[in-house]
């Protein structure tokens, strides 16, 4: 806890990750050093393949990298709530929540630890970090969203017909009554 609260106090053990993964965040600047010109990742910053990668594209590409991947990871997991709330049926939207809630956990776990706002934890970022198994994953989770958004579309499609034959059906009953009367 110490560690996380005051890294400063401890900087040659405890606080070493912590206080390596801010210096790589401020030396990006604005625009960044450039893609692959990162200075914290050659044996100063531990784990800059996995739990801190965020750091090291903050350093390479600036906050405007930054803010443009956290803008990339808001929009996915909006677009992951919009799936699940047009789903098909119940487990679908269920599915759909449950995928996208554990996406946001870590992506808000892996950017916080980064910034040193939470306590070291461990999770890396989704589709950045380091691991063939959680790309892996990761990549089946978005392929079952895509099957849920293309059933929800299946659905919203059959509707918009069954309503169109609906009122297609209506004028022919009004142009039959009218027939009848005249």
């Amino acid at each position: 806890i110490t560690a996380w609260l005051n890294p400063e106090a401890d900087a040659q053990d405890k606080g070493y990750q912590v206080l390596q993964s801010q210096y790589a965040i401020g030396s990006g600047g604005l625009f960044g050093l450039g893609f692959g010109m990162g200075r914290q990742k050659h044996l100063y910053l531990p784990e800059e393949h996995n739990d801190y990668i965020f750091a090291i594209v903050c350093e390479e590409l600036g906050l405007i990298g930054a803010v443009g991947i956290i803008i990339l990871f808001a929009l996915l997991i909006i677009r992951g709530y919009w799936i699940a709330m047009h789903a098909a049926d119940r487990f679908s939207t269920m599915l759909a929540v449950g995928i996208t809630t554990l996406l946001a956990v870590q992506v808000v776990l892996n950017m916080g630890v980064v910034s040193n706002l939470l306590p070291s934890t461990g999770v890396g970022l989704p589709f950045f970090s380091y691991g063939g198994t959680s790309l892996l994953i990761l990549l089946g989770e978005m392929g079952i969203m895509l099957s849920i958004s293309r059933a929800g579309n299946g659905r919203r499609e059959a509707r918009r017909q069954r309503e169109q034959e609906e009122m297609e059906n209506r004028l022919r009953q009004k142009s039959t009554y009218r027939r009848r009367r005249v």
